[in-house]
């Protein structure tokens, strides 16, 4: 049995991702080195790339992995594409990965869709080598000398600033070979067990399918969590279909079972390939539509734009990615309950660390997305311009909270969610009753049905005076007040008054601070507070 180990290999359009991924495999699959047509007549690759190379266990693994039953270590290399228009791909792609290899064009340095790489990197595996390719075009050896060392310490600086493990920097020449083992024995050395639990319920993102003559669809992918033995009864939720696995097949050895980090092909019977592109197999009933999700919000430093409530923005979770509205709200604790109020925000800042504060997102999807508790989500901005140099990648979040009701926007919203917003309403004293008791009038319009759902908040005088919203007065906007402790004769004979006082004082205004919350349908239908 092999360890596999996922290695992401991202980086910048035309900087060798292919190449290199050619030069270090043993093993294609039915999905590697660009044999898409499409791509052989662009020149770029437009899709995962998936491919090979097994090697003997290194030897600071070799006594857990034989222990846990592994006799030899797979590199599964995910070959992703590098043009930005194709970042939904690429991000699909980093999410299956343990490591990355980022390859950078040894003659340009570091291009926007390399820094792009690097955060989504960061965000999803945090452990990295750097390749510098193409250094046989430094064909000057002072000048190779010199290049090398440049990029080096420009890279150095970048990764100080971010959250990798070390990351060794290797300089190869891919179309040549040059270096190339050096390589190899760098990912030996970074090499690691990666932490599985096979406990989970099965899931398996699927990356691509195929029908066999006279044996049923094949569905190729990477094993997300638990696992899989043949026979074994599975559900494609998109499809709604639940088929038994007739066989299983790893780089076209066929085996048993296979588990988490394992990059497999599984064959159904009875399945059309054309009816799934991409997307997840589990076991039955385990993975659900979300249609909205509550999440504690991450934002991007490099990410140079506010992130506003009611701003759209892509949502990739998986190999999925759709348009979602976010609704930004912050609270006392870092776990969101049902329980607790939250403040609404406007946005987040540019550059604003969100750490600082526990801000959450209420994420409303247009189309509802397949997704399990706990899945990573990377919110970005896509549409803006793939030439411009700033960062598309906004937020990341995990997705703790889901709702999978289709009609969360009539249930649970306005039931459950407490999101308020800090209002304020400021009237004057139309007549003074007793040393007790006011009239105030302005602070509800005249036609206002709603001043019951303030009875019994807390006012202010701008007098200094504390009272409450005893009851509604009239038909006509107007409320009465009370106050606990007598009002005082200088003040009562201010507000008897019209007009500014001989003192030249203003008339005294009546305050009325309180939350508003953002989901009631009618104010009449729960108590505003304060």
């Amino acid at each position: 049995m092999y360890l596999n180990l996922n290695i992401g290999i991202l980086g910048h359009v035309d900087s060798g991702k292919t190449t290199l991924a050619r030069a270090l495999s043993a093993i294609a699959s039915t999905a590697a080195f660009d044999k898409n047509p499409q791509s052989q007549e662009r020149g770029i690759t437009l899709d995962l790339g998936f491919s090979a190379l097994q090697v003997d266990l290194p030897d600071h693994l070799r006594e857990q992995a034989i222990a846990e039953g592994y006799e030899k270590l797979q590199y599964t290399f995910v070959d992703c594409p590098g043009h930005a228009s194709l970042i939904r791909t690429i991000i699909g792609g980093a999410q299956i990965i343990d490591m990355m290899l980022l390859v950078i064009d040894a003659e340009k340095g570091i291009q926007p869709q390399t820094a792009e790489c690097l955060l989504i990197g960061e965000l999803t595996c945090r452990k990295m080598i750097v390749v510098l390719n193409k250094m046989d075009a430094l064909q000057d050896p002072a000048q190779r000398t010199k290049t090398l060392d440049r990029l080096r310490k420009g890279i150095a600086g970048v990764l100080s600033k971010m959250s990798f493990d070390a990351s060794p920097i290797v300089a190869i020449s891919a179309s040549t070979g040059e270096n190339v083992s050096a390589l190899v024995d760098t990912m030996n050395g970074k090499s690691f067990m990666p932490q599985r639990d096979m406990a989970l319920p099965f899931m398996f993102a699927v990356d691509h399918c195929f029908a066999i003559k006279g044996q049923g669809t094949v569905c190729t992918g990477t094993v997300l969590q638990g696992r899989l033995s043949v026979n074994d009864e599975v559900e494609i939720p998109k499809l709604k279909l639940q088929r038994k696995v007739k066989s299983i097949q790893m780089f076209r050895k066929s085996y048993q079972t296979i588990r988490q980090g394992d990059r497999a092909g599984i064959c159904i019977t009875q399945f059309d390939p054309k009816s799934l592109e991409r997307g997840i197999v589990c076991v039955p009933h385990y993975v659900h539509y979300v249609y909205a999700a509550i999440v504690p919000l991450r934002s991007v430093r490099y990410y140079k734009r506010p992130i506003k409530s009611k701003a759209k923005f892509h949502i990739t979770c998986g190999y999925e990615t759709v348009v979602a509205t976010v609704l930004l709200f912050t609270g006392e604790s870092e776990s969101f309950s049902f329980a607790q109020q939250y403040e609404y925000l406007e946005e987040i800042v540019a550059g604003a660390d969100s750490t600082q504060r526990n801000v959450f997102a209420l994420l409303e999807f247009e189309t509802p997305i397949l997704a399990c508790h706990n899945a990573l989500i990377i919110g970005s901005k896509l549409d803006s311009d793939v030439h411009a140099a700033d960062c598309r990648i906004a937020f990341s979040a995990r997705l703790t909270d889901v709702i999978r009701d289709s009609k969360y926007a009539e249930t649970v919203l306005p039931e459950q969610l407490q999101v308020y917003k800090h209002k304020s309403k400021s009237g004057t004293i139309q007549r003074v009753v007793s040393e007790h008791e006011l009239i105030a009038v302005g602070l509800f319009k005249k036609a206002a049905n709603n001043r019951q759902a303030f009875v019994g908040l807390h006012i202010t005088l701008s007098s200094g005076e504390c009272g409450i919203i005893e009851d509604t007065f009239g038909a006509s906007g107007k409320v009465k007040l009370h106050f606990a402790q007598p009002i005082s004769a200088d003040v009562l004979e201010r507000l008897r008054q019209k007009g500014p006082t001989t003192g030249g004082e203003e008339p005294i205004k009546v305050e009325l601070n309180f939350k508003k919350f953002l989901f009631r349908k009618n104010i009449k239908d729960k108590k505003v507070v304060q």
